[in-house]
């Protein structure tokens, strides 16, 4: 039968991972409760939550029964394709392909990022919070490509964290979605969180809702097709799938995107892949100097683009 421990009175709002950090036995490291949370072996009330869950007072958290489940492993690969914009002792600038995943994750059983970046640079194993994160700040999903920027060492690494926390990192992507946008620019302000119908999507909720997390998205009309819009989207927000979300919630889904696209939405003609590239990248380096890269469309994009004209 599992352990059940009730929140004790709480000075300020914790996380559910930290907080259980140090009460489980010999192997549950943060990491290891947020995978045992994602797949349900730590409830809280009774439910399933998202590994950010902010605790309150009184509520009765489930613990699991087996050995933390086991960490996904790291597998350097020389083989693994990315294109490297820039190097410096600090950082890296990775132009990341469509297809690839950024680190190894539960149920992720292919060559990563992360497995290619270690093969060439071994030294990022010291860099970060997360043995399977080394050097990561920040991910693009699977099916975007576009660029990254990775920190060399754990001094550029809290750097760069902290202006992602600030909202200092300026990120620009470059997106096509269904459907003749009429706003020349706009904000889009839905608050989200982990749909409750499906799993692996994210879902526009109401502010009141419990687990939501807020997210801002901001948009610019770049040129107007018959059926569709080329678009400039700006993050204020760095939420998982924001922008596929973000778009699909406001009625504009992402030419490509299977899962925002809603099955009763006909576009015939996609690229074969989620038109979703991060294009611009602006950050402070350690010295304090702006640094501004720049990736244009991938080929196929571009030529699909090159199609609607």
């Amino acid at each position: 039968m599992s352990d059940l421990v009730t929140v004790p009175q709480l000075e300020r709002p914790t996380r559910l991972d930290h907080f259980l950090v140090g009460k489980l036995g010999p192997g549950w490291s943060r990491s290891a409760i947020q995978r045992a949370t994602k797949q349900g072996g730590v409830l809280v009330n009774g439910k399933r939550v998202p590994v950010h869950h902010f605790l309150k007072t009184g509520e009765v958290i489930t613990l699991p029964e087996s050995a933390p489940p086991r960490a996904p492993q790291l597998a350097p690969n020389a083989d693994v394709s990315y294109r490297l914009v820039s190097e410096t002792p600090q950082y890296l600038i990775i132009d990341k392909p469509t297809g690839l995943v950024v680190h190894p994750a539960p149920g992720v059983h292919e060559p990563t990022l992360v497995d290619g970046l270690l093969a060439r640079y071994p030294e990022l194993t010291s860099v970060g919070e997360d043995p399977i994160r080394p050097g990561i700040v920040h991910r693009l999903d699977r099916e975007v490509s576009g660029l990254m920027v990775v920190a060399r060492t754990q001094d550029a690494y809290q750097h760069l964290k902290q202006q992602f926390q600030e909202r200092a990192v300026q990120k620009t992507y470059t997106a096509l979605v269904i459907g003749r946008v009429l706003n020349p620019s706009g904000t889009i302000n839905f608050p989200l969180a982990r749909s409750r119908r499906q799993h692996g999507k994210i879902a526009a909720r109401a502010s009141g809702d419990e687990d939501t997390r807020e997210a801002i998205t901001h948009y610019t009309v770049k040129k107007t097709y018959q059926q569709a819009t080329l678009l400039s989207v700006t993050l204020e927000t760095g939420r998982t799938h924001q922008i596929r979300a973000h778009l699909a919630a406001l009625g504009y889904p992402i030419v490509g995107d299977t899962l925002y696209r809603p099955a009763t939405l006909s576009f015939k003609a996609t690229p074969s892949r989620i038109f979703l590239h991060a294009g611009t990248l602006a950050f402070t380096d350690p010295v304090g100097q702006l640094q501004t890269f720049t990736s244009p469309l991938p080929k196929k994009l571009q030529d699909f683009l090159d199609s609607l004209s």
